[in-house]
């Protein structure tokens, strides 16, 4: 029986992360993921949000965007738009982008400028939660 999970996280410009870790929880389509090793073989998509990596008892918090998962008994591999370790987050730089992007979508757009800006927006929004919650604890 697999005590961990291999844990990569992939992005198109490089990988972000791969760790053996004990459980990892993501945000899927669906709701919140929890996968422990042994976990059922599952394909699905995850939305931008908050991915936590739990190792030796440490979590480790991750900003990701929108993608997919594949999940086996001894893997989760996430490929995804965006993945960024909440320490690396820039929390001005984030909130910047928010405001672009939310000024922008005020702005006349065509379909593909709106769904470019509003990935941009859930982008700096799922980096400001990750590190505005990390900030608090």
């Amino acid at each position: 029986m697999a005590a961990t999970l291999k844990l990569e996280i992939v992005t198109p410009e490089a990988k972000i992360y791969s760790e053996d870790v004990d459980m990892v929880t993501l945000p899927g389509v669906e709701g919140e993921m929890g996968i422990y090793p042994m976990h059922v073989p599952l394909m699905t998509q995850v939305k931008s949000g908050e991915l936590i990596a739990k190792k030796a008892g440490v979590n480790h918090y991750l900003a990701i965007g929108e993608g997919f998962v594949e999940i086996t008994g001894d893997r989760v591999a996430v490929l995804t738009d965006m993945a960024i370790k909440a320490d690396d987050i820039d929390e001005m730089k984030a909130e910047e982008a928010r405001k672009r992007a939310e000024a922008r979508l005020a702005e006349k757009l065509t379909d593909e400028e709106q769904a470019t800006v509003q990935a941009a927006l859930l982008h700096s929004l799922a980096q400001l939660n990750v590190k505005r919650r990390r900030n608090t604890r």
